[in-house]
């Protein structure tokens, strides 16, 4: 990126500072790539993001909020305090070897990163070292915290973060995450969702010779299913549910005495999210009354929709446009025309442009646990373009792109644009003051509150016996060399 005249010296400095450390950023990328860390489980990748802000001069935090791969990093002190967060945990059985047009795993089974937080982390990490390198440098006044969120696919982090108070103090804050080009909006995003796992309980009998004397929990899972299928039609146009069976039980000539389904509810709002959830608890007792069992539920969490401010939106669409999209080689534009062409998607190569704020965000069903923050305090999702444009997420093509070129560009990218934001809002605090009154307008009759009970614990064995498993396959291909930023 070619420096302009009209860029702050501040700004100019955080730019030099990513730009210097552009291996580094592109190592940092790459080690939590093939760490590929599910939820809850990211201790290699937490280890070195934290050691990484210890050693630029961040106070760390670890274990937050009773989660032992979460963080809180802080530099610098009094007002304002800008929040910085992000997710960088993988996905079960993506392992998807890079620069690869074909399925083909790195370790078979294995999780893998197919979405692109381990280029979050990176964005995180450099765009708060460049931001403090900056604040030291300028002797610019105020806080900025910086906070690792665990387990984004399962949507659990940060509603706990914002339940327990450290959002508390904050001002205002951003949460960079990958695209495939420059968008920012404001408005509503994404969607609310409840996690919740279903647990129903029987009694065993030999299926084959006396099953009457079984209460099948497996029966009641299935009944529930059923019941919630015959729901969906009567559900708003916005909202959704989904499930998985966790457990089934253990053979065919025992009836079940335990079974579990885990189920997303999904909506537009968080109200309608609790609806949904409340059905769904109704649907259960109706299926545990006819198989004669009982069940538990286990509240995994529950986030608010995300919701993008509009001052902090302006603020990163600016920053976007003097940064400039990444400047794409013919070969990182062949593999990715080259990838769209093996997943049947419209095959126009990489994104050149910055994508223009024209109004209000279209608002999506997926959702981030980032939406809590969004209502405690004025928050901008900052998208940045380090993946190939029309390849869906969670599936192993959305994996190609993630430890190359194309990557490292666009963290590259990323840093500078949420680094520049974090910097205008120390350079600038009446920017903080606009945000913050352009979010009580924006609020306005809504009341925020925690859909998670206050006694709620975050589900810290969540996906551990996977990790385990995978865990020593996967380090064999771990990277020796560690990145150091200067």
């Amino acid at each position: 990126m070619a420096r302009r005249a009209n860029d702050a010296p501040e700004k100019a400095h955080a730019f030099d500072y990513v730009d210097r450390n552009a291996k580094a950023v592109a190592l940092l990328n790459d080690n939590i790539f093939y760490f590929g860390e599910l939820g809850m489980q990211e201790f290699e990748t937490a280890k070195l993001m934290t050691g990484l802000l210890e050693d630029g001069g961040f106070k760390v935090e670890r274990g937050i909020a009773g989660f032992p791969t979460g963080f809180c990093a802080t530099f610098g002190s009094g007002a304002p305090v800008v929040a910085i967060h992000t997710e960088y945990d993988s996905n079960p059985d993506n392992s998807q070897r890079p620069g690869v047009v074909e399925p083909e795993s790195i370790v078979e089974g294995a999780p893998g990163h197919c979405e692109g937080h381990n280029v979050n982390g990176a964005v995180l990490i450099a765009g708060a070292l460049a931001a403090k390198s900056a604040m030291a440098q300028f002797g610019l006044k105020g806080t900025l915290k910086v906070f690792g969120a665990p387990a984004e696919e399962q949507l659990v982090s940060r509603p706990y973060f914002v339940r327990d108070g450290w959002f508390d103090d904050v001002d205002v804050a951003m949460t960079p995450h990958i695209g495939s080009e420059f968008g920012v909006g404001y408005g509503l995003i994404q969607s609310a969702l409840i996690s919740a796992v279903f647990t129903f309980h029987g009694e065993t009998a030999h299926a084959g010779v006396a099953p009457w004397k079984g209460r099948d929990a497996l029966d009641a899972v299935i009944l529930m299913d059923v019941g919630m299928a015959e729901y969906r039609e009567h559900m708003m146009p916005t909202m959704q549910c989904q499930r998985v069976i966790t457990n089934g039980g253990n053979q065919p000539n025992v009836i079940p005495k335990t079974a579990a389904v885990w189920w997303y509810f999904r909506a537009s709002s968080a109200e309608g999210a609790m609806a949904v959830f409340e059905r769904a608890k109704k649907i259960a007792e109706g299926a545990a009354l006819m198989t004669n069992t009982t069940f538990d539920v286990d509240l995994q969490s529950a986030v608010w929709p995300v919701r993008g401010n509009q001052t902090l939106a302006e603020l990163v669409q600016a920053e976007y446009e003097r940064v400039g999209a990444p400047e794409w080689t013919r070969q990182e534009d062949d593999l990715a025309r080259a990838l769209q062409d093996k997943a049947k998607a419209k095959a126009e190569g990489l994104s050149r442009g910055v994508m223009k704020m024209t109004g209000p965000a279209t608002q999506k069903s997926a959702a981030n646990d980032a939406g809590d923050v969004s209502w405690k305090v004025p928050m901008v999702k900052i998208y940045f373009p380090a993946n190939i444009p029309n390849i869906s997420f969670h599936h192993w093509a959305a994996g190609v792109a993630l430890a190359t070129s194309i990557a490292h560009k666009g963290a590259v990218a990323g840093a500078k644009v949420l680094a520049a934001s974090v910097i205008e809002c120390f350079r600038n605090p009446q920017v903080v003051d606009d945000a913050k009154a352009s979010f009580a307008k924006e609020l306005e009759g809504t009341n925020y509150f925690s859909m998670l009970p206050p006694d709620q614990k975050p589900p810290v064995d969540l996906n551990r016996a996977m990790m385990d498993k995978f865990r020593p396959q996967m380090r064999e291909h771990y990277l020796e060399e560690r990145p150091k930023f200067t």
